[in-house]
């Protein structure tokens, strides 16, 4: 994924919006800071505000039962968290936690709405998105049901390393186990796994990403799936 043309704005899909346009909406852009952690709706929450990540990372999360969940999808710079208000969607069904703090334009969705309700670039641009995230999370699905755990935390760990741009991420155990869907050992046997090859190294709580390139490779072809989703549905 890039990083959009315009660098004075710093997520995708605002960037691509016609100068015009994006100047009519920005009078009614909030800049908010995004903390790790941070829940921005629950399932069945109203969806109050409607969220342009600028970086860090946002996750989607499937919620089953009391402390049950797992990651669906992943949503950084190139997207939009709370899009289906444009949609006529109005309740969210999954649980949207801030997995790598940043920063984020957010704007109420009702004046979203009104402002953007009728114009055809917007359309375009969500269309994309929405089949790119849709396809994230038919692609994380499968992942989940046939490839190992060391391999799904290498495809994890690049996919929120291309979205912050950043080898370095702060991340527990238990986190992840909630990420990936498996138990804490999972996580923990698998963490080893890729350390004693020299991909990462991992110390309380701090992952850092030693060999990008050997850790692509020791990845599951997920990575690769997606984001060469993004790339035709980006045009990039």
């Amino acid at each position: 994924m890039q990083r959009p043309a315009r660098p004075d704005i710093r997520n995708s899909l605002l960037a691509a919006l016609p100068k015009q346009d994006y100047q009519r909406l920005a009078r009614h852009l909030e800049p908010v800071s995004l903390t790790s952690r941070q829940v921005l709706y629950e399932p069945c929450d109203p969806i109050s505000h409607v969220y342009f990540p600028e970086s860090g990372v946002i996750s989607l999360l499937t919620v089953v039962g009391p402390n049950k969940a797992a990651e669906v999808a992943v949503v950084g710079y190139e997207g939009v968290v709370g899009e289906s208000t444009m949609l006529g969607i109005h309740t969210s069904h999954l649980r949207a936690l801030v997995q790598a703090e940043g920063t984020a334009q957010r704007i109420e969705s009702s004046r979203l709405c009104k402002e953007l309700g009728t114009n055809s670039h917007w359309f375009r641009g969500l269309f994309r998105f929405t089949n790119a995230l849709m396809s994230q999370a038919a692609q994380t699905a499968a992942c989940n049901q046939f490839h190992t755990v060391d391999a799904r935390l290498a495809r994890w760990l690049l996919a929120t390393r291309d979205r912050v741009k950043s080898r370095n991420f702060n991340l527990t155990h238990e986190f992840l186990s909630v990420m990936l869907g498996v138990r804490r050992v999972g996580i923990t046997g698998a963490a080893m796994k890729l350390q004693k090859l020299k991909l990462i190294t991992y110390s309380r709580g701090n992952i850092h990403i030693l060999d990008p390139v050997r850790l692509e490779a020791a990845a599951c072809s997920c990575y690769g799936v997606v984001k060469e989703i993004y790339r035709i549905n980006y045009g990039k």
